[in-house]
């Protein structure tokens, strides 16, 4: 029969042992993910592009000061961009192209849950001083928006139009 203290030892050492894998998950998804495929979904304003498609890149600088520069853009309908965000900032910016209404409400949960992770082809999350890029086919003519839904930049005016032309 074990003692009592030996069995509190074990009792001790499984936890001890079963508490570790989630903290290195936790700590693992904090790492740069790897790349992986795109998964191409459909949205209004456009469809993630391949790179052997781009026709032409556009750089958009993100500050501090709640701006992109610029915070209008024009493409036709149709075209593969590369858009590179520059972040000259102190701060994490993120850029996501969408609807008004679909920034709108993804803006409202930001504020609710700020640590919230997201993923998608036509955002890019970009780090104080660091670059980033998004690869997009705008094959849907109209009026787009896009913003840095961080809480409070969206509020303060981190907002932009694309105006995608119809052939």
């Amino acid at each position: 029969m074990s003692s009592p203290l030996n069995l509190a030892a074990l009792v001790l050492a499984l936890s001890a042992s079963l508490s570790v894998g989630p903290v290195l998950a936790h700590s693992e998804s904090h790492a740069k993910p790897q790349a992986q495929e795109v998964i191409k979904e459909q949205k209004p304003w456009g469809i993630a592009g391949d790179p052997e498609q781009v026709s032409r890149t556009i750089e958009i600088r993100m500050s501090d000061a709640m701006r992109f520069t610029p915070d209008r853009l024009e493409v036709k309908q149709g075209e593969t961009i590369r858009l590179v965000h520059r972040n000259g900032g102190q701060v994490l910016h993120e850029f996501v192209i969408g609807t008004q209404d679909d920034l709108d409400k993804h803006a409202a949960l930001m504020v609710k849950f700020p640590g919230m992770e997201h993923d998608e082809p036509y955002m890019a999350h970009v780090g104080p001083g660091k670059t980033g890029e998004i690869i997009w086919t705008f094959n849907r003519a109209g009026d787009f928006d896009f913003a840095c839904l961080i809480a409070g930049h969206y509020q303060a005016g981190m907002v932009g139009k694309v105006r995608v032309v119809a052939d």
